[in-house]
């Protein structure tokens, strides 16, 4: 007999964000992205402070609606036109956000890839709501024999062409990322240096709120509440991928959005991975980008996040066994007492 679960949600990170009450502590949330989305700016009065944030939003909203990956977007015209075999024309910034994706990918062993939309949508998982079933096994089948992936596109004139009709691109592990940068540049450029941006958990920090470190929670992926906190400096990002955001439950087994692009199948052996990327170019990027292939790595992640130059990591197995690196472990502050299944890899 046939039992389903199906749950979604959409956040993983709680930010710890009790307000100064002797400065002001500027606040403003939307639902982008499929998320809840917040924005926090510290030490401005309104008058200053809402203009900016309006600009981050609409930022965001623009994004959103441009790259959407199953509904009417630039991107899905682009995927349609690749699927029917011609080379359709892409503006300035889908070129340069193709080509960062695919260095991205390739820098991540191909487990990150933003070109296997269709395997995506084989297992339901491009829908607001989706249903607790298996997908098509000929059709699945028949994407594995394809094998298309984002290194399948070429770019040249400003227009996108591939071999492989099955490519289809699918943002979503990248532009929450790409996100958090802009708004960095947004805020800066409008004189905001203080400031938390939490997108759906993938946050990133500029300065201080009103001279204290900013600190976030990682979510316990088993337990309500957090797993541990950590305070950010400036400049830093962290995110993270796990199994419990957009998932489904079928005869006591679980599967998860995120998909391992060399099976074609949804990951079981990680629970969640947290990445915590130091102040560098598009940190926010990386900090969304890079949680994917470490998730999918599994126990392999120290020689990948190695070669991705990230040393702040923590991994959740699937038997709950927790693995943090070692400058990682220095920062975080468990909630409850440091976990017994605890391994600090070095």
């Amino acid at each position: 007999m046939c039992t389903a679960k199906v749950k979604f949600s959409g956040l993983f990170l709680l930010c710890a964000l009790t307000a100064c009450s002797k400065a002001p502590l500027h606040q403003q949330e939307s639902f982008v992205f499929g998320t809840r989305v917040e924005l926090l700016i510290a030490g401005l009065d309104e008058a200053q402070a809402r203009p900016a944030a309006a600009a981050v939003l609409r930022e965001f909203d623009r994004l959103h609606r441009t790259y959407h990956a199953w509904k009417p977007s630039e991107l899905s015209e682009l995927n349609a036109a690749i699927a029917t075999g011609k080379s359709p024309s892409a503006n300035p910034e889908m070129a340069l956000l193709i080509t960062d994706a695919q260095q991205l990918s390739k820098l991540g062993d191909g487990l990150f890839d933003p070109g296997i939309g269709g395997l995506i949508r084989l297992w339901g998982f491009q829908s607001d709501e989706f249903k607790a079933q298996l997908p098509d096994p000929v059709a699945l089948a028949q994407w594995r024999a394809s094998k298309p992936g984002i290194a399948d596109l070429r770019l040249a004139g400003g227009r996108v062409s591939s071999k492989n009709k099955d490519v289809a691109l699918d943002f979503g592990g990248y532009l929450k990322g790409v996100a958090l940068d802009r708004a960095a540049d947004i805020l800066r450029a409008q004189g905001v240096n203080n400031a938390l941006i939490n997108i759906g958990g993938n946050v990133m920090a500029l300065g201080t709120k009103n001279g204290e470190r900013w600190r976030v929670g990682i979510q316990h992926p088993r337990q309500p509440g957090p797993l541990a906190m950590v305070a950010l400096d400036d400049g830093e990002a962290i995110g993270t991928s796990g199994d419990y955001q957009r998932y489904f439950e079928l005869d006591g087994k679980r599967y998860c959005h995120l998909l391992d692009p060399r099976r074609g199948e949804p990951v079981m052996h990680t629970q969640a991975l947290t990445v915590l990327i130091t102040p560098r170019p598009a940190a926010g990027t990386l900090s969304d980008v890079a949680s994917k292939p470490l998730f999918i790595a599994g126990a392999d992640w120290p020689a990948l996040a190695k070669r991705l130059a990230i040393d702040q990591v923590l991994r959740v197995a699937a038997d709950g066994r927790i693995e943090v690196s070692t400058a990682l472990h220095r920062r975080l502050e468990f909630v409850e007492v440091e976990p017994k299944m605890l391994k600090i890899i070095p």
